[in-house]
């Protein structure tokens, strides 16, 4: 009987989620439907009736990960049908995130009506996508016959193995994957203006990654390094949760580049020639936002990926993942580095010179220094000056005449 008790209530509780909205005050609203395009407008459409006059109402939407819900007017017309449409030109949605939206009805002598709440994801609709899935991965491609989306699809889960050396996996849903044939279309779809050498993104967030990557002679490269890359940085977040923004960037750009398949071949010789003129970049100056020209972006990456690899093969991957730990505590870049490995940063850049280049650890401190000792000796030069020019105590100084 029981059994039987707990079968109806489900089915209740199923019709009731097919049945239009109502409240206490007879308020209908049914056809509830979106519908938009991507980059330029969505169209929000409902019909509203209630057994009181309407006196006012407004259409309420928030993008997931957006602090900000917006309100719109909402005409509603003599039949009962209402219609927004929002310009996406006019407040921008966040690209692929799922939008939650709600109705708010001021009603005539009676209390104001809020309906359930209705979502959809924003995602790129205009290319005819297709898919394959399981429960880790989602990819969308829509250049390139079934077995280039195969070939993703398996090197995405390789990745997926490739990342687990380095920090552990655990998904709570599928990760989204969508390739687009070149990095201008990565660009347009994100609109990242002004940065046009950026070829994959992912939302960690989100759990979305987006990467160009055609069908040609080096897809396979290209998958095995893009895809990779950007799936650390999803499964990164979902290791340290919101502590993923107080990690260093190279530390977080630096564990992607280990994670992938393929290296990037440029980046040894990136590191040699920037070892040999002097211009690396000292470590401290890589915990925030890289540089933004693409040759200063890519020696940046390229010490970071070698950094991480020395940190690995040096401490481990406990010792990798003792760092996040550390990081995702809160503690400044070098702090973080001398809980979890026992020294500062900026002694293990010296050491990672040294090993990797070769270089001599003293002269290469001399020369981290070096400002420093340039602003004390102007420090001390004006007092000293001061000492210098004073005219001794007791001395008679008179004026010719």
């Amino acid at each position: 009987m029981r059994r039987v008790l707990c079968t109806l209530l489900l089915c209740g509780l199923v019709l009731g989620l097919s049945t239009p909205a109502r409240a206490q005050t007879d308020v209908l609203i049914e056809n509830v439907g979106v519908t938009y395009l991507y980059g330029e407008e969505i169209t929000f459409s409902a019909r509203i009736t209630a057994s009181v006059p309407i006196q006012a109402a407004y259409l309420i939407f928030q993008a997931e990960g957006d602090p900000i819900a917006r309100v719109a007017p909402l005409t509603i017309a003599s039949d009962g049908a209402a219609v927004h449409t929002h310009r996406i030109a006019e407040g921008l949605l966040r690209p692929f995130s799922m939008v939650t939206f709600w109705f708010r009805l001021e009603l005539s002598g009676a209390e104001a009506y809020t309906s359930p709440t209705y979502n959809f994801k924003y995602e790129d609709n205009r290319p005819p996508w297709q898919i394959i899935e399981d429960d880790l991965i989602r990819l969308h491609w829509y250049t390139g016959d079934s077995p280039f989306g195969q070939a993703a699809f398996d090197t995405a889960h390789r990745g997926l193995q490739s990342i687990a050396t380095l920090i552990p996996v655990s998904l709570a849903r599928p990760i989204d994957i969508y390739l687009y044939p070149t990095a201008a279309d990565v660009q347009q779809t994100l609109g990242l203006g002004g940065e046009s050498w950026i070829a994959g993104h992912a939302d960690p967030a989100l759990g979305v990654v987006l990467v160009s990557i055609a069908p040609g002679e080096v897809q396979s490269i290209e998958m095995e390094r893009q895809i990779p890359h950007e799936l650390a940085h999803i499964l990164l977040y979902q290791h340290t949760g919101s502590a993923y923004e107080s990690l260093p960037t190279w530390l977080i750009e630096g564990l992607a580049t280990q994670a992938e398949l393929y290296p990037n071949a440029d980046y040894n010789y990136i590191l040699s020639v920037a070892s040999q003129n002097g211009t690396l970049i000292p470590l401290a100056n890589l915990c925030g936002p890289f540089p933004a020209d693409v040759s200063g972006a890519m020696l940046a990456y390229a010490q970071s990926g070698s950094f991480v690899g020395y940190l690995r093969q040096t401490y481990g991957t406990s010792g990798l993942r003792a760092l996040i730990d550390a990081y995702a505590d809160g503690l400044n870049c070098e702090q973080g580095a001398l809980r979890a490995l026992g020294l500062p940063l900026s002694q293990l850049d010296l050491r990672w010179r040294q090993a990797v280049f070769g270089e001599d650890i003293t002269s290469v401190a001399l020369q981290n220094l070096a400002p420093y000792f340039i602003i004390l000796a102007l420090v001390l030069a004006i007092p000293l000056w001061r000492v210098w020019t004073r005219p001794e105590k007791g001395k008679d100084v008179r004026t010719k005449r």
